[in-house]
């Protein structure tokens, strides 16, 4: 998908939003209340996209004699990552028949006709619609009726989902958000472990995101998920696994997911995977502390013993019973990745033994710290652990477990929310890839970015020739009033500086575009396709940087020179009193500078940001070799782990990270995360405001 595709996508999805709100307003229900309808609703669109597709697929190949023209089945939708939808289910037909005044009760059919064709969602889905009154619910389907969603993929759906689950979390409309683990720190998981065949487990599933983002993993290496790999999971919670199972089925994707008390998967291994895995992933809940020790005294999915046990015979932590499970589960060659408390990492008495053994296993391969503020409804720090079994069997690496502090690595979404980016997150997979020995992989990723930062710098000539433009056609049209005699004349001096700067702005421009093409010459000359060689990147990327920085400051600087000499001739010198001042040819000249200065600076910034990537990775990294990295990385060997009590915090290890100077300080950034907060503040005080007067009014104030 497109850059441009992914930013339509996020508006759209900001749009779709507002239907929440709509709800929130006019329908006197909480969040919880509306949340699984809303689910319903895009599920229908995303299936009946999913049907015609697929039938048109169908006819193609009756057309072609690629199948016989014979009645469809099942079997011929479902090869096709579709369900054979029955008539009553499908979205335009129950958009046609919305107007004989009980669109509730053919919604609530739709579900039953769908449950009743696809037994995974047998009792799965949303048939509350009753509720909702007719006009409401008809404002609902038309904003899923959109042209771009009738004609939206896959993947596109994907986006929205994830956007809503998302934005139900910060609600907290479902169980307080603890449903949905962030994408980006699903996609790390994914990233470490490469889920890419036999059994995925996750016996936390929520709403299915790791099984998800595990398909996402597999297509984009042009496989087939349902032909790679089979998903188990368990959810304590009924409603969540119900989400679980829509997601699943909005991603054209099947699992088996039992839901039902969480003492079963305490207690009971729901699926009987023991020792049977390939991968697991999970987000389970944390510091849990009311396990019965007891019932699960000898269970052989607790290969290295109890953790503490209290006077009331409780566990009295149940995070070293979640990564016995995990541990337990995984077949010889299997890997696992679980996000878990970071407390876990160093606890003390009972728990360190647990620790102390699970260590000496050889099966603990990566521990990752995340800062806080990561998750929608809890702010504190977390760790990602990740198992290999095959590590147990190889002596060399046995030995080692990878500490990675990525605590300094974020992006700030909002005042509250951070996450990676996709760069960031590739960039803690090259280490992994280092840390495993995959230097191909490691320089592929940074010849990717400089390619994308060639790219882009091509990208770029365009919009920067679109602001010289701008910029003449404004200074063409305020030269004949800087031409005008004055005495004194108050308005020359700033006019000799406009038109100094406009020479300079021209230059780097035409510099800007020789040097694009220049680097782009070189690269299909010798950069891109050839061998792949750290020393040879290095020089590539050492070649990029002042295709990265030309232009930055001049354009934003002649921007505001010349708004400064329109306001000086406006304000001064009354020059809306002029003949030859031609204001509204002059104000539009000047919004229209604005809008291409805007997306010159972006195509800059984004020629930057790439070989900025590059950058990170290579000046840590300059020889493609994992080596130890400051308050970053370490490779830790098992007797400096037993020194430190057995602890597996990673900061602990990797030490702090010497302050950089930064010498080409991203503006645009800093300035990006003081807006966000101050939007966040903002939002804050209106609230506040909008709740004070509410009380006031019912104080008959």
């Amino acid at each position: 998908m497109s850059a441009d595709h992914l930013i339509d996508i996020e508006k759209f999805n900001a749009d779709l939003w507002k239907m929440a709100d709509e709800l929130r307003a006019n329908s006197g229900l909480a969040s919880n209340e509306y949340f699984m309808p809303i689910m319903g609703l895009l599920f229908l669109r995303q299936a009946t996209n999913r049907y015609y597709e697929a039938l048109a697929a169908i006819e193609a190949d009756k057309a072609a004699g690629k199948i016989p023209d014979r009645a469809l089945v099942e079997a011929d939708f479902l090869r096709r990552r579709a369900m054979m939808l029955p008539e009553a289910a499908r979205y335009d037909v129950i958009m046609e028949k919305r107007k004989d005044g009980s669109l509730g009760q053919s919604l609530i059919a739709a579900m039953e006709a769908v449950e009743e064709h696809f037994p995974p969602l047998a009792g799965q889905l949303p048939k509350d619609y009753a509720r909702f009154d007719d006009e409401l619910l008809e404002s609902m389907m038309r904003k899923f009726d959109a042209e771009a969603l009738r004609k939206a993929s896959g993947d596109v759906f994907g986006r929205i989902y994830e956007y809503f689950l998302a934005e139900f979390s910060k609600q907290g409309a479902h169980d307080n958000g603890e449903f949905f683990t962030p994408p980006s720190i699903v996609q790390t998981i994914v990233n470490v472990i490469e889920p890419e065949h036999g059994i995925i487990l996750d016996p936390a599933c929520g709403s299915g995101g790791m099984f998800v983002q595990s398909s996402h993993f597999i297509e984009d290496a042009g496989q087939d998920t349902m032909k790679r790999v089979t998903f188990y999971g368990h959810e304590k919670n009924e409603t969540t696994a119900k989400l679980a199972q829509i997601n699943l089925a909005v991603h054209g994707l099947q699992g088996t997911i039992r839901a039902g008390n969480e003492a079963i998967t305490y207690y009971k291994d729901p699926h009987e995977l023991v020792g049977k895995c390939d991968f697991v992933m999970a987000n389970p809940p944390f510091n849990v502390d009311e396990v019965d020790a007891e019932k699960i005294n000898g269970d052989k999915r607790l290969p290295f013993g109890l953790p503490g046990v209290n006077k009331q015979k409780k566990v009295s932590n149940a995070n070293y019973l979640w990564l016995q499970y995990f541990y337990s589960y995984l077949n010889e060659n299997g890997r696992a990745g679980v996000v878990m408390s970071s407390q876990a990492s160093s606890a003390g008495r009972d728990e360190a033994k647990v620790r102390q053994k699970m260590v000496e296993s050889g099966a603990v391969d990566v521990m990752i710290d995340i800062r806080g503020n990561f998750f929608y409804t809890r702010t504190v720090p977390c760790q990602l652990w990740f198992f290999d079994r095959a590590k147990e069997r190889a002596p060399e690496r046995a030995e080692h477990v990878l500490m990675l502090d990525a605590r300094n690595i974020f992006r700030k979404v909002s005042r509250s929310i951070c996450d990676f980016s996709p760069e960031q997150q590739k960039n803690i997979a090259a280490i992994i890839w280092l840390y495993r020995g995959q230097t191909s992989r490691f320089l592929k990723l940074v010849e990717s970015y400089l390619a994308e930062a060639i790219a882009r710098g091509q990208a770029a000539k365009a919009p920067l020739t679109s602001f010289g433009q701008a910029l003449t056609r404004l200074t063409g049209l305020l030269e004949p009033f800087a031409s005008e005699k004055r005495e004194p004349d108050p308005f020359a001096e700033s006019w000799k500086e406009l038109s100094a700067t406009q020479a300079i702005v021209a230059a780097d421009i035409a510099a800007f575009s020789a040097e694009a093409d220049h680097q782009a010459d070189t690269w299909a000359e010798g950069g891109a396709g050839a061998e792949l060689d750290s020393g040879a990147l290095n020089a590539a990327r050492e070649g990029l940087q002042p295709l990265a920085g030309q232009c930055r400051d001049q354009i934003d600087l002649v921007a505001k020179v010349v708004g400064r000499v329109v306001d000086t001739a406006v304000k001064d010198l009354s020059a809306r009193e002029s003949g030859v001042w031609k204001n509204t040819d002059i104000n539009k000249a000047r919004k229209a500078l604005e809008e291409v200065r805007a997306g010159a600076a972006e195509a800059l910034r984004l020629t930057r940001y790439f070989v900025r990537q590059a950058d990170w990775l290579q000046e840590r990294f300059p020889e493609a070799r994992l080596r130890d990295v400051e308050g970053l990385v370490k490779v830790v060997r098992r007797a400096e782990i037993e020194a430190h009590d057995w602890s597996l915090t990673p900061g602990l290890f990797v030490g702090v990270a010497p302050e950089e100077v930064d010498e080409d300080f991203d503006f645009e950034e800093a300035l990006r995360s003081i807006h966000i907060d101050l939007k966040g503040l903002n939002e804050e005080a209106a609230e506040l405001a909008l709740r004070i007067s509410r009380n006031l009014e019912e104080l008959g104030a």
